[in-house]
């Protein structure tokens, strides 16, 4: 079945951060599928040197410039930029199971902005195909790769997660409780926040 909504978001996400690592020097570059990402919150693992590492992937479409695309209800994964992250804290608001940010094995967290100036069904078309069309043909207009140490950001969470207004976000078909937490916070109080910038560019072409 074709992904759609959040879950194409984070499909198309993995595939362009998997092509990154391999571009940048990663190794045995291997992305998860569905149940085990369920299971671990792990979504990558590659192996840098001699180290193997592991990383959550939330991508975040809140990353747009252009006022007419971002009024454009044809382009869903284009939306105003917020300066901000959004942290999932429960995951089914019936179950009570904690978010991502808790359960999550993974050693960091690669929060993935990113807006494609393109149709859903378009996207969810060039998800399907090979590699060489892929990533010629999707139509990231503005991308912004951020590493947050898992471990760190958790700690931080847990602390200061009241100073944020939970939301409820859909996510998959089920209901989920975000916090949205100001960009200027969490690098400022989070130890080891990497700001890598823009990726796609290198990851297009052969």
């Amino acid at each position: 079945m074709t992904a759609k909504g959040s879950a194409l978001l984070h499909e198309v996400a993995k595939r362009i951060l998997a092509r990154y690592l391999e571009r940048t020097g990663a190794v045995n570059v291997s992305v998860a599928h569905a149940l085990r990402d369920e299971a671990l919150g792990v979504d990558i693992q590659y192996t840098k040197g001699v180290t193997r590492l592991s990383a959550k992937v939330k991508a975040d479409s809140y990353f747009g410039s252009d006022p007419l695309e971002i009024a454009d209800r044809d382009l869903p994964y284009y939306r105003a930029e917020t300066h901000s992250y959004a942290l999932e804290s429960i995951s089914d608001t019936t179950t009570r199971e904690p978010g991502w940010l808790q359960r999550s094995q993974a050693d960091d967290l690669f929060y993935y902005r990113l807006v494609i100036a393109q149709p859903e069904a378009d996207i969810a078309a060039l998800l399907e195909g090979p590699d060489q069309v892929f990533f010629t043909e999707l139509a990231v207009e503005r991308d912004e790769l951020r590493i947050i140490p898992m471990r760190e950001l958790r700690e931080w969470f847990a602390e200061a997660q009241d100073r944020y207004t939970p939301r409820p976000v859909m996510t998959d078909g089920r209901p989920a409780w975000y916090r949205i937490v100001s960009e200027k916070d969490l690098d400022a109080e989070v130890p080891g926040v990497r700001v890598v910038g823009s990726v796609y560019h290198k990851v297009v072409g052969s």
